[in-house]
């Protein structure tokens, strides 16, 4: 059936030539072709250009190929049929290589898997448990046959439900039915307490008030660090300028940096309040900068980054005050530096720190 197509093909452009050849041209033909051959003099590219975005249908290849077989040139059937040259080209060279015009299919991996092996690779995605999506790609393609990338796997994955790291897609149980979408790893948040916070002693550098404001300062805090920190702070109302130069403070290091009148503020200094008065928690006599500030009863590590979506200082600070002698706690335990003693305020007792 195909050669009987094929044949019909190139009969079709033999009429086509044969017609083409025995028919006089017009003057507006004449002109036509003159304008397509200064057009391809100026800018022999601009045939090339025109046919890459469409493919050939059977027929047409059939007729260019019809054509070539009445002894019409490359440059004839170009113009005869309206086709990029390059086109007609590659036409002609693959019938005398193989005897063939229809397009054959495109060489490469898949884009998208069947559905038996979409099952396959869910069941080697929940048994396997492979530390990544390179190795189950692998796992997957011993165990199908099939050859795809790692970049359908994880399409494939996702639009199954799959979410997070390979290592963690659970292994179903005996007899339970696996559901399509799954919800991710439930990993529960570690406890939320003081813990969570990284408050260290640091020592206010310099201290100025930001231009056009009448509340800010800017800092340079030493926390102990590789460079200095630069903090914003609300206490120019509270506290003389002179006061704020080198002195001891503590600072609450892991909240997200936030810009302030144009400044990103790095810390937050902890002050105990009042309605009438602030106060900067002093820390211990003999403490450095860096030393981590820490609570008896509470002995996790704190996170890198407070996450502001989990409010994690909005939950611990109300909780955060000065007892009656002025030591500044959490639930009663006690703002320390080991074996340097505890923090203070001045003269604020029962009152919150923030």
């Amino acid at each position: 059936m195909n050669c009987y197509c094929c044949n019909i093909f190139f009969l079709w452009g033999a009429v086509i030539c044969l017609v083409a050849s025995k028919r006089p041209k017009t003057k507006e033909e004449n002109e036509n072709e003159e304008d397509r051959n200064q057009c391809s003099m100026q800018s022999p590219n601009t045939a090339e250009r025109m046919g890459r975005s469409e493919e050939l249908s059977d027929f047409q290849r059939g007729t260019v190929v019809g054509c070539h077989l009445c002894k019409k040139s490359v440059r004839e059937i170009s113009a005869l049929l309206n086709l990029p040259r390059s086109t007609v080209s590659s036409v002609i060279l693959k019938w005398k290589r193989g005897g063939i015009t229809t397009a054959l299919p495109r060489s490469g991996r898949p884009h998208k898997l069947k559905e038996e092996d979409r099952q396959m690779l869910e069941r080697v995605a929940l048994e396997k448990c492979l530390p990544s999506v390179e190795a189950l790609t692998t796992e997957f393609q011993t165990a199908s046959g099939a050859s795809v990338s790692s970049r359908t796997v994880r399409r494939e994955l996702h639009e199954m439900g799959f979410r997070g790291r390979v290592s963690t897609y659970n292994k179903p149980k005996g007899g339970e039915k696996v559901e399509k979408k799954q919800a991710p790893s439930s990993q529960e948040d570690p406890k939320v307490d003081v813990s969570r916070l990284d408050l260290r002693v640091g020592r206010i550098i310099t201290a100025m008030q930001l231009p056009e404001t009448d509340s800010l300062y800017m800092e340079h805090v030493d926390v102990g660090e590789a460079s200095h920190r630069t903090v914003v702070s609300e206490l120019a109302k509270h506290i003389p300028v002179d006061q704020m130069q080198n002195r001891m403070a503590v600072l609450l290091c892991n909240q997200k940096p936030a810009k302030m009148r144009g400044v990103v503020s790095q810390a937050m200094v902890m002050c105990a309040s009042s309605p009438d008065k602030v106060e900067i928690l002093d820390p211990p006599v003999g403490a450095l900068p860096g030393d981590r500030v820490t609570f008896q009863g509470c002995p996790g590590e704190p996170d890198k980054e407070l996450n502001p979506k989990k409010k994690i200082w909005e939950q611990i600070q109300p909780d955060l005050r000065t007892d009656a002698q002025c030591v500044a706690t959490y639930k009663g335990a006690a703002f320390e530096v080991v074996g340097k003693g505890v923090c203070k305020s001045q003269t604020l007792s029962d009152s919150e720190i923030k």
